[in-house]
This record gives structure tokens, sequence and C-alpha cells, in this order.
């Protein structure tokens, strides 16, 4: 089975993993927009990850993290994000691919790492994945561990039975 973890947001980040496996990983794919140079989600490139590295497989789900919005954010942030959620949804929906969320205390729960730091994710993809750490040696790099665990998460609790 081929799992697609998102950590949705600009900032975001795409983990392919198969059989518990790290595929590929990916930041979230943005462009340009207007004449502030603001970016947005650039959908066409979103497609084209999928297609070029899930498309032919048969079982697949793609896993994205379920956030609301937070206390202090500014209007036009939540809404450049919930913009870039639901481009991924309706994305996944076109390539008719089956969508599942996940709540962040959910997954961060499953790998304890509740009231830790947020680099602590980083530091527990790598002790899991340890050829990976090259790609994650920045602590930008917090978005594709994010999206690492989300796809571990659903494989260890939710597709164990169907394989």
């Amino acid at each position: 089975m081929k799992i697609v973890g998102i950590d949705p947001g600009l900032s975001g980040a795409i983990a392919i993993l198969e059989d518990n496996k790290v595929l590929s990983l990916f930041d979230m794919p943005v462009m340009s927009e207007g004449k502030k140079n603001k970016k947005q989600l650039n959908s066409a490139q979103l497609v084209n990850i999928l297609r070029e590295n899930i498309l032919n497989s048969e079982d697949i789900a793609v896993v994205v993290e379920q956030v609301n919005a937070m206390p202090g954010q500014g209007v036009t942030s939540m809404f450049n994000f919930g913009q870039t959620f639901g481009a991924i949804k309706g994305v996944s929906a076109a390539l008719n691919l089956p969508i599942f969320f996940v709540r962040p205390s959910k997954w961060k729960k499953h790998f304890e790492l509740i009231n830790s730091s947020k680099d602590s994710s980083r530091t527990k993809v790598i002790e899991m994945y340890p050829a990976l750490s090259s790609q994650l040696s920045k602590k930008k790099d917090v978005n594709k561990s994010d999206a690492v665990l989300i796809a571990r998460f659903y494989y260890e609790t939710r597709s164990k039975g169907k394989n």
C-alpha cells in the first residue's frame, strides 16, 4: 500500500511511503502570486507529484493533517491555509484518491510527541529512518518529518489489517 502523508499549508510537505518505507519527500509546491510576491499552492505541480509517484498503484491512501484555525493567526493567513487545505482535497478528489484526515493530537500522541518541541518530530523520523538524515538536516524540514509521521500513523493504526 502506498500512503501519501500531507502536512498541509504553504510551508507544509508531502511524504510518500510504501510498506513503511519512505519513497519520496517533497516540500509543498508553491508559486508566487500577484505584485506582493505572496505564495500560493501550485496545484498543477501537486497533481504532477501525485501522478508521478502513486497513480499506477492499486492500493493508495492520502492522509492529511486536519487542522483548524488557531488563536492569534491573522485572517489572511487562515484564509490562505484554508485555501491550500481545500485545494489538496480537490486535487485528491479529481484524481480519484481516497483521502483521510487525522488530527495533530492523534498522531502526535501515537508517537509520544505531545508537549514536546516542534523539532521533536524531526528527531523521531531520523531515529526511525537514519538514511533520511541528510534530507531532514534543517529545522525547516520539520514539515517533511510531520508528513512522514502522518503517513506512518495511518500505516500503523489503520492499514495493518488490510495488507
